[in-house]
């Protein structure tokens, strides 16, 4: 009797666990390498939290981020540059309707190897770097050597912010480097002395020199003033307004003891 008893309990018990993972529920996040850093630290404290939830985090650039929420492959797109007009038109035509969290702040930061003696570049200078105009870093008050321009592909939020602030529009010289991922920039700049690139707040380390930008430095004070010229806000995006394990992730997100606090670690700003 007790040896049935035995193992009708086993049984129970493994069907619970079945049961409990089935139930378990799934999150998608894909998108912007720059939002990378803080929606990998979130999924993780998330999912302490919540451990019937199993979340995904991805890169692949802000463009098939949104690419993905308007496809209905993910749950949430991280984007580290608003929605596009052609964009919101597409979604609309097949159904959908992005609705954007602003999640944190950031500034895009010109970098150089740590032997360059350059402290500060214009806007202007920068613009004329990245068209091909100046070519050797004497023209800027630095040493006699070739500038090897390091930029970020065209379907990256960082590139179009970049080309929005920096370039007025132009187009990056043909001979520039391109890069998929703000990773992938810091590691070219810090191996080569004549590499200028740029990345976002959290990638700065001391394998690279972050410059200022019309004598301003990238800071959280000056990225908040508005003071420092490119700076920019940190997106998630729903398909539709968010329910379910989406709310309560965004929620998470937004929350000033939790998410926000994240952000703060993840070397960005925010929002409170």
């Amino acid at each position: 009797m007790k040896l049935n008893l035995l193992k009708v309990i086993t049984v129970l018990i493994s069907v619970l666990c079945l049961s409990t993972g089935a139930w378990a529920e799934n999150l998608e996040i894909k998108g912007s390498t720059t939002v990378l850093p803080i929606a990998q630290k979130a999924a993780e404290a998330f999912m302490k939290v919540y451990p019937d939830i199993n979340v995904s985090v991805s890169g692949g650039g802000s463009g098939n981020g949104i690419k993905a929420i308007i496809d209905g492959t993910t749950d949430i797109a991280d984007t580290s540059r608003f929605i596009k007009g052609k964009e919101v038109a597409l979604a609309v035509e097949k159904g959908v309707y992005p609705v954007p969290f602003g999640i944190a702040y950031d500034c895009i930061v010109p970098v150089l190897h740590p032997s360059n003696p350059i402290n500060n570049l214009t806007i202007n200078q920068l613009k004329a770097i990245y068209e091909g105009k100046i070519k050797n870093w004497k023209q800027v008050g630095g040493p006699d050597l070739q500038i090897v321009v390091i930029s970020r592909d065209t379907s990256s939020g960082t590139y179009e912010v970049w080309e929005s602030l920096i370039m007025n529009k132009a187009r990056v010289y043909p001979g520039a480097l391109l890069q998929a991922s703000n990773g992938a920039v810091a590691q070219a700049v810090s191996k080569n002395k004549y590499a200028i690139g740029y990345v976002g707040l959290s990638y700065l380390n001391k394998e690279l020199k972050a410059i200022k930008v019309d004598g301003v430095e990238a800071t959280m004070e000056n990225a908040l003033s508005k003071a420092y010229p490119v700076s920019r806000v940190l997106y998630m995006f729903t398909k539709g307004w968010p329910s379910g394990v989406t709310l309560q992730f965004i929620n998470f997100m937004m929350h000033p003891a939790k998410g926000q606090k994240i952000v703060a670690e993840a070397g960005y700003i925010p929002l409170y």
